[in-house]
């Protein structure tokens, strides 16, 4: 495909500048006071998509944000391949502790990424890797090397749970129909060691809130005499895990799928630098459910952490209040054979069960997600292997990640199709964290790696 990477080589420049292009709309997809940016995201993807030499791309809208479909037939006997990615961002929060301001991306230049990277909201998650796709799908139309037919999907609510997009699955089956899903919302093990994920985790996301006094109440007149809703939400939250970090909700273990000691030892083969991950994140030490290695307990173990809490006075100075309310935002990652609806209620049933008679509780969910694993003996596996090796120049790891995408399960379920996770992100690029950046690297190396996908499958199949 010495065409398709000359062209790429050709136009880096531009490449580069349209994405920065994409990563100044702030497609926030959680607030609806960024509704008009999100929208303003998905014209420009689909926009993007016509310039490249689609056949077909148009916006079709949803109950909430709308969904960019695109589509190129190069023939009917070619296998097709389904490129799924998303265009909505984290909100940017806290934006005190950017050192830049997160829609106004900037390059810059790390120990890791010594060529430089892109720092801003989306770079990595979502954008960046998404529009990998549509710049490799320019390059192979330019070429006149594209060998598959290829048809895309880019969302717009995968960072609030793609709420929508079950729906307009199944009333798009025959329009949507595939050989395979390609994504690219996953990361590798280091820019000189490839791999390949082949298992995500699942996700069950709530809102708790704890009510006490019908008011907010001064804290000398009723201090040690009333619930305090903090102090009770902070209690409650303490103890749905034991001394050895395991889960204390009755039945959540019950469907955890149990490695065996052959894959395990086989994951303890992947490179990991305990130290370096440490340091990386500014830790002295590491924590987690005993018996397992920081790598399993951030892949095939489940998990339960506090996203965000709050409740009472957070402004400046000092006021004496007993808060009336307490909030707390928990995340649940769950593994193969979990399922998010019953565990959420495994959590909603616990977690009143514990409220102590003096205050009131509701528990809200908000959304869930179902774990998948993906094969490694596959033609789509095998030829996503053969891309990597070849750009890389060593073979990639296949490697369980920590992470969710909702829509893998859902593909599998409503198309019966299996999905390829070639991603291009490193752990280090803060993903959902303030100064979130992306490698020149990675994208270059993803949008040279992606053609030769194509390639190999329209040969493997």
């Amino acid at each position: 495909m010495s065409a398709t990477q000359d062209f790429i080589n050709q136009h880096k420049d531009r490449f580069l500048t349209e994405l920065l292009e994409l990563l100044r709309i702030p497609s926030v997809s959680a607030d609806s006071r960024h509704k008009a940016d999100v929208k303003k995201a998905a014209e420009y993807i689909q926009e993007k998509l016509k310039a490249a030499g689609a056949d077909k791309a148009e916006l079709y809208e949803t109950k909430g944000h709308p969904i960019v479909y695109g589509e190129k037939s190069v023939s009917s006997s070619a296998p097709t391949v389904l490129v799924y990615g998303h265009y909505d961002v984290q909100p940017p929060d806290p934006l005190h502790l950017w050192d830049s301001p997160p829609f106004e991306p900037v390059i810059k230049k790390t120990d890791i990424h010594p060529e430089g990277a892109i720092f801003a909201r989306g770079a990595c998650d979502d954008k960046g890797q998404m529009y990998m796709h549509i710049k490799a799908f320019e390059a192979m139309m330019a070429a006149g090397e594209l060998d598959c037919n290829v048809k895309f999907i880019i969302e717009g609510e995968e960072e609030v749970g793609s709420d929508n997009l079950e729906v307009f699955l199944r009333e798009h089956q025959q329009m949507l129909a595939n050989d395979i899903v390609l994504v690219s919302d996953t990361g590798i093990i280091a820019n000189d060691v490839p791999s390949i994920t082949v298992g995500l985790r699942g996700l069950s996301y709530l809102e708790v809130e704890v009510t006490g006094p019908n008011r907010d109440l001064h804290s000398g007149l009723y201090g040690g005499a009333v619930p305090n809703p903090i102090n009770v939400l902070a209690e409650m939250i303490a103890s749905l895990k034991d001394e050895k970090k395991r889960i204390n909700i009755p039945g959540f273990y019950n469907d955890v799928l149990e490695l065996t000691a052959e894959e395990r030892a086989a994951m303890a083969r992947a490179p990991f630098n305990l130290e370096a991950y440490k340091k990386s994140i500014g830790l002295k030490d590491v924590e987690g459910e005993e018996g397992y290695s920081t790598m399993e307990r951030a892949s095939i173990r489940p998990t339960l952490d506090v996203n965000g809490i709050w409740g009472g006075y957070t402004g400046e100075g000092a006021k004496t209040v007993i808060a009336s309310k307490a909030y707390a935002k928990i995340s649940m990652r769950l593994v193969p054979h979990q399922d998010p609806d019953k565990i959420t209620e495994l959590f909603k049933n616990h977690f009143e069960s514990i409220a102590p008679p003096s205050v009131s509780v509701e528990v809200r969910p908000h959304h869930g997600a179902l774990p998948a694993v993906t094969p490694t003996d596959s033609p789509a596996y095998l030829a996503a292997a053969r891309a990597m090796k070849e750009t890389f120049g060593k073979e990639p790891v296949p490697f369980r990640g920590g992470g969710s995408i909702p829509i893998v399960a859902l593909f599998e379920q409503i198309l019966g199709s299996k999905t390829v996770l070639m991603g291009f992100g490193l752990d280090s690029d803060a993903i959902h964290s303030p100064n979130e950046h992306y490698g020149l690297f990675n994208y270059y190396k993803g949008i040279e790696t992606i053609p030769l996908f194509y390639k190999y499958f329209a040969e493997m199949r």
